[in-house]
């Protein structure tokens, strides 16, 4: 009997820990598109055994889609999670009821049933999967905090990093790309986030 009353609590931590509630929101809390330039640039810095190099300055407002935690790849000691992030019409809660969101292997992916809630371009240039660099210890541990559909607002650079042994991260400067080299690489200074 204990055994099954412990998979029983198992089960209903699991369903818990792992059901999706519906977006529940009322109109488009990330209206705006990201912010980008390329003016008064720093100068690269040194961060560990990499160089970080600014290719733009960056903020965004953005519903979190979809989060995912890394401890194991090369990338993780820089970026410890990836958010897919979705702004403008992907921050409608109708359009992410509508979709099924997924991140592995620092890739996001997003699939529906019928129709799509969007046209696919609108999809992808309005929606990132974000490999998140955070600047110092506090916005570590904003970053770790964030959680599927919160409203984040963040600030810092979009990066290329080098090490010396020949690595390469480089973001993307576009918001209109898919496929490989389409997610942005964010050294992320500032950050707030609020439940939706």
């Amino acid at each position: 009997m204990k055994k099954i009353l412990l998979l029983a609590a198992l089960a209903a931590a699991g369903w818990v820990y792992f059901h999706e509630p519906p977006a529940g929101w009322k109109g488009i809390p990330a209206a705006r598109d990201p912010a980008q330039t390329a003016d008064q640039l720093p100068p690269a810095w040194a961060h560990g055994e990499y160089t970080l190099t600014p290719l733009a300055r960056y903020a965004v407002t953005a519903v979190v889609l979809s989060r995912d935690r890394y401890r194991l790849d090369r990338g993780a000691e820089l970026s410890p999670v990836d958010l897919a992030l979705g702004w403008g019409p992907m921050s409608v809660a109708a359009v992410v009821n509508d979709l099924k969101f997924s991140q592995s292997g620092r890739w996001y992916e997003y699939t529906y049933r019928g129709e799509p809630p969007l046209e696919p371009g609108l999809i992808a240039s309005h929606s990132a999967n974000t490999h998140c660099l955070p600047a110092d210890d506090t916005v570590r541990a904003q970053l770790l905090a964030v959680r599927r559909h919160d409203l984040v607002t963040a600030e810092g650079y979009l990066v290329q990093v080098t090490a010396p042994d020949g690595y390469r991260w480089r973001s993307s400067l576009r918001r209109d790309d898919t496929g490989g080299g389409a997610c942005e690489v964010f050294w992320i200074t500032g950050l707030t986030r609020r439940a939706l």
